[in-house]
C-alpha cells in the first residue's frame, strides 16, 4: 500500500502559509489555478521548492481544467489550454512533482457520437505534453470526471501507449457519475492507475468529505487499489483543514 500521502493544496495557500503546511508533514498536491499562473512569481515558486526539498516533502501538482479542454474539436479552445499547460509544465520544471494531473475533457453530452474527434485532438495534445514534461521525468496522469465508464480513458491511454503516461482515478467523480462497477473499472484501468484521488460523497453532488462519510465503500475501493496499484499516490481531496485533519485520521486504517 502507498506509503505516502498528499493532499490537496492551492498554490497561493500553499506559498503564503508556507511553514503551517509544511509543519502538518503532508505532502502537497499543488493546485494551479489560471489566475495562480498568471501571478506567479518564480522566485516564490523556487523558494517553495527548496523548503519542500529540505523539510523532506514531495509534490505532485493539479494542472488548471476550468474551460479548458485537450481534446476539443475548437481549435481556439485547444490553444487555450495549450497556454495553460504551457504555463504549468513551466511551474512543474520547478517544483519537479512526481505526478500532474490533469483533466481530459472529454463527456458524453458535448461528444455524443464523435469519440474519435476528442481522441484524435488529445492524441496531438498529449504527445506534446510528454515531450515537454521529458526533463521533468514525472508521470503525466488523466484523471476522470464526468466518464461513466472508462471505455475512452482506456484508448486514450492505449494509443499514446507512453510509460509516463497513466491514470488518476477519483473515487469521487466515479460515485457521481459511474454506470459501471468499481472492480469494472479497475479491471480496465488499473494497471494504469498511478494516483488516487480520494474523498467521499453521497452520490449526488461533489461533497468533497473525509473518507468514510459518504456512501462509498472503501474496504473494496483500498482493496482494489492494493491489488492493481500498490505503488500509487494517494492524494486526500479536502477544501478546509478541518476535512483534511478527519481525512488523515480515517485513512489510517488503510495503511496498515
Amino acid at each position: 500500500m502507498s506509503d505516502r500521502i498528499h493532499a490537496h493544496v492551492p498554490y497561493p495557500m500553499l506559498a503564503d502559509n508556507l511553514a503551517a503546511v509544511t509543519a502538518r508533514g503532508v505532502n502537497p498536491e499543488v493546485h494551479f489555478s489560471g489566475e495562480a499562473l498568471d501571478s506567479l512569481v518564480p522566485e516564490k515558486l523556487i523558494a517553495v521548492a527548496n523548503t519542500l526539498n529540505t523539510t523532506g516533502l514531495r509534490s505532485t501538482i493539479h494542472a488548471p481544467f476550468v474551460d479548458l479542454n485537450p481534446g476539443s474539436a475548437e481549435r481556439l479552445i485547444r490553444e487555450a489550454t495549450r497556454h495553460r499547460l504551457n504555463q504549468v509544465i513551466d511551474a512543474a520544471a520547478i517544483l519537479t512533482p512526481d505526478v500532474i494531473v490533469f483533466h481530459p475533457g472529454y463527456d458524453r453530452w458535448r461528444y455524443g457520437e464523435s469519440q474519435d474527434i476528442w481522441l484524435a485532438h488529445s492524441i496531438e495534445t498529449w504527445g506534446w505534453v510528454l515531450e515537454r514534461t521529458e526533463p521533468i521525468g514525472c508521470t503525466v496522469a488523466v484523471e476522470n470526471i464526468f466518464e461513466e465508464e472508462p471505455s475512452t480513458l482506456k484508448a486514450l491511454l492505449e494509443e499514446i501507449d507512453h510509460p509516463r503516461f497513466r491514470h488518476c482515478f477519483d473515487v469521487g467523480h466515479w460515485n457521481l457519475f459511474h454506470t459501471v462497477g468499481m472492480e469494472e473499472w479497475f479491471d480496465a484501468m488499473g494497471r494504469f492507475v498511478a494516483e488516487a484521488h480520494i474523498h467521499d460523497n453521497f452520490g449526488t453532488r461533489d461533497d468533497h468529505l473525509p473518507l468514510g462519510e459518504g456512501t462509498i465503500d472503501f474496504d473494496i475501493f483500498f482493496s482494489l487499489m492494493a491489488r492493481h496499484a500498490p505503488q500509487a499516490v494517494w492524494t486526500i481531496e479536502a477544501h478546509c483543514p478541518a476535512t483534511l485533519d478527519r481525512a488523515l485520521v480515517a485513512i489510517e486504517r488503510y495503511r496498515k
